[in-house]
């Protein structure tokens, strides 16, 4: 399919400017065929904005971008009415969010109140303003970031409703030597260009959406699917296991990667590659359990402990 060879080109395209985060740009294109939201977390200065921007550029849709900070308003994300003296009359002025591709910048350090804002419009992929309900056309994704250890006055953790919205929350991490030393041999010579070409239409995207969409699940690997949701509620450290939109999360973007890797039916292996980035903030520890370990750890031993179907009935 043609398409899946332009997002593959993209990918690889995206993966020699963005060094040492190859899994993070396939969860991006994953959640952009899964019509899910992705919130990029790390250090500052690891290239999360620039990863969102150069990830929007391959894409020929509206691009938009809201730096958050403590004083942005609501109707600095969803839009307002303006009056205008000529007409006397008051007129829409639609924000960024009306977009296609909405980059939240720094969004913990927005308050809970703007925070909100964006909840109807991941959710619903529409905007209020004063009563009047404005549709955003697909394909509408979120990448939104923040940095972890950010603290202090200003800053505002995510709300448990908040998190759930995101399909995927992605640690980038640090590279390794060897990919920082490439990373310090571009900027030798200056900043490198952050311009790159449209590789892919929207047209293009909605296609492959439909696509994701016929990928087909064995009975067993639906199975494994949901004994990893379940698990994480029944486990001991776990307070609030992931709930069935989490379950729900998990089987479309397991479907969109299988997809984007050519196939036609899901593999336990997209599911197990899956998990940690579906099912992490969607889970709250007890105190006992977050005293002793991380989530992360916790999700390892689910992985662990919970069978993967043999896969020698799978097709060829």
């Amino acid at each position: 399919m043609k398409e899946i060879k332009a997002v593959q080109k993209a990918q690889r395209f995206l993966g020699e400017r963005i060094v040492g985060n190859d899994q993070t740009i396939e969860l991006l294109f994953a959640a952009l065929i899964a019509e899910g939201h992705v919130l990029l977390e790390s250090v500052p200065g690891s290239g999360k904005t620039q990863l969102a921007k150069l990830f929007a550029q391959l894409m020929n849709g509206r691009f938009s971008r809201v730096q958050f900070t403590p004083d942005v308003l609501p109707s600095d994300v969803t839009g307002v009415r303006v009056y205008n003296p000529k007409t006397m009359e008051f007129e829409l002025h639609p924000g960024p969010a009306v977009t296609n591709i909405l980059l939240a910048d720094e969004i913990n350090r927005a308050s809970p109140k703007t925070q909100s804002s964006l909840l109807e419009v991941m959710e619903e992929r529409q905007t209020t303003v004063d009563g009047q309900t404005i549709p955003i056309a697909p394909p509408f994704i979120v990448i939104a970031t923040q940095n972890p250890v950010e603290t202090g006055q200003g800053t505002f953790p995510l709300p448990e409703a908040q998190l759930d919205r995101f399909l995927f929350k992605i640690d980038m991490g640090y590279p390794s030597e060897e990919e920082e030393k490439r990373i310090l041999m571009e900027y030798q010579q200056g900043r490198p260009s952050e311009q790159v070409p449209p590789m892919l239409s929207l047209e293009e995207i909605l296609h492959l959406r439909k696509e994701a969409g016929k990928v087909q699940l064995e009975a067993d690997t639906l199975t494994y699917l949901l004994d990893l949701v379940r698990m994480t509620r029944e486990k001991k450290e776990i307070e609030r296991g992931a709930s069935t939109r989490a379950s729900i999360a998990l089987m479309k973007a397991s479907q969109a990667r299988a997809l984007l890797k050519g196939r036609s039916y899901v593999l336990p292996d997209d599911i197990t590659f899956l998990a940690p980035s579906v099912l992490e903030h969607r889970i709250v520890l007890s105190m006992e359990g977050a005293l002793r370990r991380t989530k992360v750890e916790i999700l390892q031993d689910v992985l662990r402990e919970v069978p993967v179907p043999v896969e020698a009935g799978y097709h060829s």
